[in-house]
């Protein structure tokens, strides 16, 4: 690059080469452009996080048995880098904080591209948002479960958080995440950075010690052949029926990689960096997830007895049980059960803090671009710290809204991770779809480029995440009652609904996508 521009002075040579393209993109440089490969890898890999399918495993192990769950894991891990293949090209060559519906608008062209950018953005937006209530969620439970075996088990009179004390849970974890996003980008870097320590260093701890301390463990022919269906607690018979749900923990787990684009204009060469970012993290999760599904798998004592309301947990979070069978087992204490728990909750925490900072950079990209209703006080951007504060509170705010179901509903966090996974992971196959059936003069690629291997990357790409939006979409227990009911279907259908009606009555008028603004002076 720099050969070709000899000509030109010294401090336009210095030009960071993100920096560069965001300009060409039309797009000034508002947000402070500090974050390095390692800062950005640590907030992407937080956002996925080693241990985040852990309140899914003792349904998807219920539902088909060892074999399905880990055998699936290779499946979806095989798909998953198609996903992040096609993103990663499409990163490098659009290396904005909008990121897919910005990318979306683009490739989409003129005609398409604005009702392209509309869909994709609120479908981000809701996937994002939701995303930081399934791990308040999952956080809260854990934490129900580290005060339970603390203070003396189910069986033991140990005090299992109400309803009430649950939800307060999950609201404290929703604003201290808001807060410490008000800060300085740099406060969550450095807070990520301790996070990829945290889940690699704790994670090769649970992944080797469990096993180690559960011996005896399951033999090899149960954990990667055993096949069986639990029809009489699920509801299911139908065997595909029961592998399809059996793999919804690996779908769940194996996203949130697109994290790295969101923080694109925050990061030094971004063009180089996001891609790289995004396919490491899909790499180091698909490894350590995949290693601790074997590890509790290996590490069960009596299957049917981890789903007994009656055991140690209370039937809750059936990896917790596993634990607790493990070192009471071994040790007839608790103790280490509740050490590894605090490693799990530290996860989920760190994960939580990421996913807010990525919500927050969309909300404040979409208003940016005027797509929100009072977008010009979502898009303010803090003096000082150079983070968008308030768009940071509208996501704590409609998240704690999001878990006020938890104090009369079954099954919140279904709908939650149900509205998450498709929300986040639909909104990936807008901008595929459009890169796969675009015209290539149109796409000025960075420098990371598929050449002619993006048309069949992006088919099998997008044709993977339509089967995984359709999964969310499943009944999850049979027979249908209003305690099992999976509402996700209905609430995304209301909200895609209300969102299209404004698009054609109103927003088709004036949104226009991505709007530039290298002219327009900071008013912000």
């Amino acid at each position: 690059m720099d050969s070709r521009n000899g000509n030109i002075s010294h401090d336009a040579l210095e030009i960071d080469s993100g920096e560069k393209r965001l300009n060409e993109l039309g797009y000034k440089q508002e947000l402070r452009r500090e974050m390095t490969l390692f800062k950005t890898l640590a907030i992407t890999f937080s956002s996925m996080a080693v241990f985040t399918g852990t309140p899914l495993y003792g349904p998807s192990l219920r539902y088909a048995g060892p074999a399905s769950l880990i055998w699936g894991w290779v499946v979806v891990t095989f798909f998953t880098w198609f996903v992040g293949i096609a993103m990663a090209e499409i990163c490098s060559s659009f290396p904005t904080t909008g990121s897919l519906y910005f990318w979306a608008a683009h490739l989409s062209g003129p005609t398409w591209g604005p009702f392209a950018s509309w869909c994709c953005a609120w479908l981000e937006t809701i996937g994002c948002i939701s995303g930081i209530g399934a791990q308040a969620y999952s956080g809260s439970q854990t934490l129900q479960m580290i005060i339970l075996l603390s203070t003396g088990t189910n069986k033991g009179g140990g005090y299992f958080a109400s309803r009430t004390v649950f939800l307060a849970m999950y609201v404290c974890l929703t604003i201290i995440w808001a807060i410490l996003n008000t800060f300085s980008l740099q406060v969550i870097a450095f807070l990520d950075v301790i996070s990829i320590w945290w889940q690699i260093i704790g994670g090769l701890v649970v992944i080797i010690m469990l096993p180690l301390v559960a011996r005896p463990t399951q033999p090899f022919s149960y954990v990667f052949t055993h096949f069986e269906m639990s029809p009489e607690s699920t509801g299911v018979s139908s065997i595909p029926y029961a592998v399809i749900l059996s793999v919804l923990l690996s779908n769940y787990s194996l996203y949130g990689y697109d994290t790295a684009a969101h923080l694109t204009e925050e990061t030094k060469g971004a063009d180089r960096i996001g891609p790289v970012a995004i396919l490491s993290s899909i790499g180091i999760i698909s490894v350590f997830g995949w290693a601790y599904n074997l590890a509790l798998t290996f590490s069960i004592k009596d299957p049917d007895y981890l789903y007994d309301l009656s055991n140690e947990t209370g039937g809750a979070l059936v990896p917790a049980q596993i634990i607790y069978d493990a070192f009471h087992g071994r040790f007839q204490s608790s103790t280490g059960a509740v050490v590894f728990l605090c490693i799990i909750w530290g996860s989920f925490f760190f994960c939580g803090l990421s996913v807010t900072t990525s919500a927050a950079r969309v909300v404040y990209a979409l208003s940016r671009d005027n797509g929100l209703p009072f977008s010009q006080i979502w898009r303010r951007v803090h003096p000082k710290y150079k983070v968008p504060r308030n768009a940071v509170w509208l996501c704590a705010v409609i998240c704690i809204t999001l878990g006020l179901p938890i104090l009369k509903v079954d099954v919140i966090f279904t709908a939650i991770i149900s509205i998450s996974t498709i929300g986040w992971v639909g909104g990936y196959a807008v901008p595929i779809f459009a890169r796969l059936v675009m015209n290539e003069k149109n796409f000025k690629p960075g420098p990371f480029y598929l050449g002619r291997a993006r048309r069949p990357i992006c088919l099998v790409a997008f044709l993977w995440i339509c089967y995984t939006c359709s999964a969310f979409l499943l009944p999850t227990l049979y027979p249908i009652q209003w305690s099992t009911f999976n509402y996700a279907p209905i609430a995304l259908g209301l909200a895609l609904t209300l969102i299209l009606l404004w698009w054609f009555l109103d927003a088709r008028k004036w949104f226009k996508g991505p709007v530039r603004n290298i002219d327009m002076q900071n008013r912000y």
